[in-house]
């Protein structure tokens, strides 16, 4: 018989289970969690942050913070939704994202957060990077305009892949992924199939020819915030 923990998120005790992160737990239970680096394939992180909530009264990455019996979470206090809007702000001007003329606009993580926590434009001074466009692949872009550094495509590359196109270089304002081809990513061994494809939570890796399959206004977020999938699973 599988032990059961017992565990209160905002006031509601739910159920988890040895092992499970906070995440995990809460998502089981319909409860939403905000992440950006998090991906239910790839070993997390925490590198985000996103995910932030107070558990027995320490801020903690829910992605990698194992439950605990007893344990007392707060996810949705007035302070961390304003950690998370200050998180997404800062996102949006360290790169330069062109909402209405990306491809990923209604399939992009980074947007659907802004719209669930009413944000329409940041707070903060835009910094204007100069920042590189990367299409020396036959299928595939790589825009650092719009890189978070989630490290999802460097998880997927390494974990699901078993390559190693992806690295993250340098350090602080001018960390940024790197690949391990000669020069650019055409150089690599990245296939079109990988999953480091796929992970991409915003519109810095896109596919080539494929970009207007879904038509704006009929995409994923278009709809639905992001987490009501979540949200949702445990009312039906």
């Amino acid at each position: 018989m599988t032990e059961t923990l017992k565990i209160t998120i905002d006031n509601r005790e739910i159920a988890a289970l040895p092992g499970q992160t906070i995440l995990e737990a809460a998502d089981a239970a319909g409860i939403y969690i905000p992440r950006l680096c998090a991906h239910p394939d790839l070993r997390p992180i925490g590198s985000c942050r996103m995910c932030t909530v107070i558990a027995d009264g320490r801020p903690q990455a829910a992605c990698v913070k194992p439950v605990s019996d007893g344990m007392v979470i707060e996810n949705e206090t007035e302070e961390l939704l304003e950690h998370r809007r200050n998180l997404i702000d800062m996102m949006f001007v360290e790169g330069n994202h062109f909402c209405m003329f990306c491809e990923r606009s209604g399939r992009c993580e980074l947007q659907a957060m802004a719209y669930r926590f009413g944000i329409t434009a940041p707070q903060y001074p835009f910094q204007f990077p100069a920042k590189t466009v990367d299409a020396s692949h036959p299928d595939i872009m790589l825009d650092h305009n719009r890189c978070i550094m989630c490290a999802r495509c460097v998880r997927a590359s390494q974990e699901l892949d078993g390559k190693n196109v992806f690295q993250s270089i340098g350090r602080g304002y001018t960390r940024k992924i790197g690949v391990n081809g000669e020069k650019d990513l055409g150089d690599t061994d990245m296939d079109v199939n990988d999953r480091a494809a796929d992970v991409c939570p915003v519109g810095c890796i896109i596919k080539k020819r494929v970009g207007f399959d879904v038509p704006f206004g009929q995409r994923k977020f278009d709809h639905k915030p992001i987490g009501s999938e979540i949200e949702e699973a445990c009312h039906v």
